[in-house]
């Protein structure tokens, strides 16, 4: 960084060596170097409006074995600070109003330039889910998923709307000027022309095509990429992300350590935190979390996700109206779209479901969670709970932390993993409550069921209460476990103290903003407060948001433990050990259970049907062989050894608890 207080004017020798170099100025007056400035890496320059240049005295080494000295050569600079150990050459056009930093590399490029006052994409409004308006959210450099989430969707709630839009606008004021700056260590190379961008520290600007009032947040630990033939227009990218190879994004958010590459095209749309996106297009979308889309036939439109991977083929349409492009639809969490499915906005997928075919009758399956969505006959079957038992269910909840690819000590958005989740077990025992009363109304021997513009099979209805009735018990049961877990009691009033609640928050339903999992009371209190004017930053927001996660576990046992009361019918206050036993072994029935069926489940993946292909030229046996040469054994599988891993061990940890409750028999 340039130190003012080490500024002077050119010296007559200087300016002599700067013009015998090809420099010309418009007025050498108004260039202003530091104290130990060096003009001979100054060479074909011309100079206009006010100039500040910093010390030129490292030199760069390239790939192939180039070295080049830092410096300033073959280009016009208009109103600019340039800083220390910069190398800047091969300007065609010009850079105007810029601020660039120390150790910088950049070359070969068109046009950069800042016009007139600009907030570089900051409150730029993005007409996310409905096309025609109505949802805008205004982005910004710290806009979370869960933030964007209230703007969009609690349209009921104008005062709140416009409090948040107003905080927004003021941010958006202050990062307001005339000019533009780029980091330190930033390299921009090849690039045709920027205008009204600001680039952060350590990003990378490589051969793209076109930047366009937009800011590129970056950092040393999180190093943001721009590249080939990238076109983008009113945006915010955040830092980490990777944006290259003939993207075009036009009124976006990408957010930290997203992927948006091989020619996909999005506008109008938000995408969070470790979204990957390629070759599709996208249009009004939020796509909350982990939201991917890979193939080039995928179409994302006027819809809300979060954890769902779409299949080739993937399509939504909001359009078939005579109002125009007017509705919406929402998939809920950890959700899959199988290839060439389709869904008709409106429309509302249940969490972590499978939708297959094409659906035209806009159901509501949000009561129904872990589902699949079948399409027979232009009709749309439910079959609830479904995917408690698959193998695919499971292997995405463990994959997605391991998939966090944000490097940022400061983390935008706050994700929970959890599959089961007070979100989701309050689902699943609506979901037992509807299905029983369809059973009461059309009887318990019915074929089949009707609800929410969905037929559900009559075998499908049963099988559906008995997993969600396991993965219920298993919810309670780790909660009860957790509670107790490495604790020698010597009474049983020593037990009763340790399951009181240690949170006053977490009681009722629970709502899930676009990754952050919390109670609906505690969000409505922050409502409340920013209407009522308590709350007055964007960083208080975020400061909620941020302890709502850090205080999730004990949030969640209140919510357990009021549940365990309500579920069983029994008083946490003075239960009994021998309570506390049974409830000990349902929880182990129901974890062993659930996993058996995963055990099958994952079977099936090294059946004979699976093993088509394998041993090409050869017999039975060679074909064994060669699928377990390239897929091997199923029980040396490492997902098979986990499940049966797991066994042992939930059995083992049940049994342990049992045998401390014995003691206070």
């Amino acid at each position: 960084m340039i130190d003012t207080n080490d500024l002077r004017k050119l010296q007559p020798r200087e300016i002599d060596i700067l013009q015998a170099n090809g420099c010309r100025a418009e007025d050498w007056d108004n260039i202003w170097v530091v104290s130990s400035f060096r003009c001979e890496y100054v060479a074909n320059v011309y100079f206009s409006g006010l100039i500040v240049l910093g010390l030129f005295k490292k030199e760069f080494a390239f790939s192939g074995g180039v070295k080049k000295h830092s410096g300033i050569r073959n280009a016009t600079l208009h109103n600019c600070q340039v800083g220390n150990n910069t190398l800047i050459e091969d300007v065609h056009n010009y850079i105007a109003n810029y601020i660039i930093g120390d150790e910088c590399i950049i070359q070969n490029i068109n046009v950069m330039a800042v016009e007139g006052e600009t907030s570089f994409g900051n409150n730029v409004s993005v007409s996310v889910l409905n096309e025609t308006g109505g949802r805008e959210v205004p982005i910004y450099g710290g806009l979370s998923a869960s933030l964007a989430y209230l703007i969009a969707l609690y349209r009921h709630r104008p005062n709140l709307i416009e409090k948040l839009q107003a905080l927004i606008a003021e941010y958006a004021e202050a990062v307001r000027a005339e000019f533009g700056t780029i980091g330190d260590c930033v390299k921009i190379i090849n690039a045709g022309t920027l205008r009204n961008v600001l680039i952060d520290d350590y990003a990378t600007v490589e051969n793209c095509t076109r930047l366009t009032n937009g800011t590129i947040r970056s950092n040393e630990k999180a190093p943001t990429y721009i590249g080939d033939s990238v076109i983008a227009e009113d945006f915010i990218i955040s830092s980490g992300a990777v944006v290259a190879d003939a993207a075009k994004i036009i009124r976006c958010f990408i957010g930290q350590a997203c992927h948006v590459t091989h020619n996909f095209s999005a506008h109008d749309s938000l995408l969070f935190s470790n979204c990957a996106f390629e070759n599709g297009e996208a249009c009004a979308i939020f796509a909350g979390p982990f939201t991917v889309s890979m193939h080039k036939s995928s179409l994302l439109i006027a819809g809300m996700y979060s954890f769902l991977n779409a299949g080739s083929g993937s399509n939504q349409s909001n359009h078939m109206y005579k109002l125009g492009p007017i509705h919406q639809g929402i998939v809920e969490r950890g959700s899959k779209t199988t290839s060439d499915s389709y869904i008709l906005w409106p429309a509302r997928v249940g969490a972590f479901s499978l939708v297959m075919g094409r659906h035209h009758h806009h159901s509501d399956t949000s009561d129904m969670p872990f589902s699949y969505l079948i399409e027979k006959d232009d009709e749309t079957y439910l079959v609830p709970g479904v995917n408690l038992r698959s193998v695919g269910t499971i292997r995405d909840a463990q994959k997605w932390p391991k998939r966090d690819k944000r490097t940022d000590p400061e983390q935008l958005d706050m994700i929970n993993y959890n599959l089961l989740s007070p979100y989701t077990i309050y689902k699943m025992m609506k979901a037992v409550g509807i299905l029983k009363h369809l059973q009461e109304l059309v009887g318990e021997t019915s074929e089949v069921y009707y609800y929410q513009n969905t037929r559900i099979k009559g075998s499908s209805l049963r099988t559906a209460l008995e997993l969600y009735g396991l993965a219920i018990n298993k919810f309670l049961g780790n909660s009860l476990i957790k509670r107790l877990e490495g604790i020698h009691f010597r009474s049983m009033d020593e037990v009763w103290t340790q399951l009181k609640p240690t949170s006053s928050a977490g009681w009722g339903e629970w709502l899930d903003l676009s990754g952050l999992i919390l109670p609906r009371e505690e969000l409505d209190g922050l409502i409340n407060r920013v209407e009522e004017g308590e709350i007055d930053s964007l960083d208080a927001i975020e400061e909620f948001f941020a302890a709502m996660h850090s205080n999730y576990y004990d949030m969640e046992w209140t919510w357990a433990y009021d549940m365990l009361e309500e579920y069983y019918g029994v008083n946490l206050s003075s239960i009994p050990a021998a309570q506390i036993i049974e409830l000990v072994r349902r929880w182990q029935e129901s974890v062993i259970g659930l996993d058996n069926l995963l055990y099958k489940d994952a079977k099936k993946e090294f059946s004979l049907t699976f093993m088509t292909g394998f041993g090409v030229d050869g017999s039975d046996k060679e074909k064994l062989e060669d699928f377990e040469g390239v897929r091997g054994a199923f029980e040396s599988n490492p997902f098979v050894t986990a499940v049966k891993e797991h066994i042992v061990v939930k059995r083992a940890l049940g049994d342990e608890l049992i045998e401390r409750m014995e003691r206070l028999l």
